[in-house]
């Protein structure tokens, strides 16, 4: 079976500077795949050249076709981004917002047709916003514009969804909820998750396969059982911390460095 997304030597360069550097990534048909890094890796830079949002070298192929052959549209209908930080019309009200995830369904006319009003309904419900659907969407909370955000990509009915760092800004509460749609949303409706995270812990939990970056570079790639032991966290992030299984789960937990001042009274 052909992967969903399959990429190698994928090299996204910005003047002279090298952002993403020979890359090669694999994504099978329903799994979430998990971009991790420290910041400055080019998780997010990665994030959009394989969704084809910049230009780069190297091979990406979205179900065996390559993405230099999908026009915008075609594109668009394969591959719904969801961007951390969304450029957002003021005044714009959630039902229309979600509806511009239809742009790339609309007819030559450019107007929506019933189906895709229905589609926008069934999203809205899907992420509970239809108490919400004629608020503004500036006048929400972090927690409800994300599931707006969500929601609109979902109405591009993508089979991939690509998201940068869906959890930014979150309370925990907002991070889990967030998650957990996510993750049932993937199963129900047989979508192909690509995601970049900071919190390794969450990552180790929802993601089926991480892939660490580190200066542009792909340093490890697997389980979350593989990549994310103390060792390779200390060397790649450069961070001290404890990894520990807690009820089937990897939980990263930073190490605090001891203190000797108690030692001096």
């Amino acid at each position: 079976m052909r992967p969903a997304v399959y990429a190698a030597g994928v090299t996204v360069s910005i003047d002279d500077r090298t952002l993403v550097d020979a890359c090669d990534v694999t994504v099978g048909r329903g799994d979430w795949v998990t971009i991790l890094g420290p910041n400055g890796a080019g998780k997010t830079t990665l994030l959009h050249a394989l969704a084809g949002l910049v230009p780069s070298a190297g091979r990406i192929e979205i179900d065996g076709a390559p993405i230099g052959h999908l026009d915008r549209r075609a594109r668009a209908r394969a591959v719904a981004v969801v961007p951390q930080s969304p450029t957002i019309p003021r005044g714009m009200t959630v039902a229309h917002y979600v509806l511009l995830g239809r742009t790339a369904h609309l007819g030559p006319l450019g107007r929506e047709s019933g189906h895709d009003r229905s589609v926008v309904d069934r999203c809205l419900a899907q992420l509970d916003l239809e108490a919400l659907a004629g608020r503004t969407v500036h006048t929400l909370s972090g927690g409800e514009r994300q599931r707006v955000v969500l929601a609109r990509g979902l109405a591009q009915e993508a089979p991939l969804l690509f998201l940068d760092e869906p959890t930014t800004a979150l309370d925990i509460a907002h991070q889990q909820d967030i998650l957990e749609l996510i993750d049932t949303l993937r199963q129900r409706l047989a979508l192909t998750v690509v995601s970049t995270m900071h919190d390794l812990s969450l990552a180790a939990q929802y993601g089926d396969h991480l892939v660490v970056l580190q200066a542009g570079r792909v340093v490890m790639s697997g389980p979350a059982r593989q990549v994310l032991t103390a060792p390779q966290i200390e060397r790649h992030f450069g961070a001290r911390v404890d990894v520990i299984r807690h009820r089937g789960a990897l939980v990263v937990v930073p190490r605090r460095t001891p203190s000797n001042q108690g030692d001096q009274a």
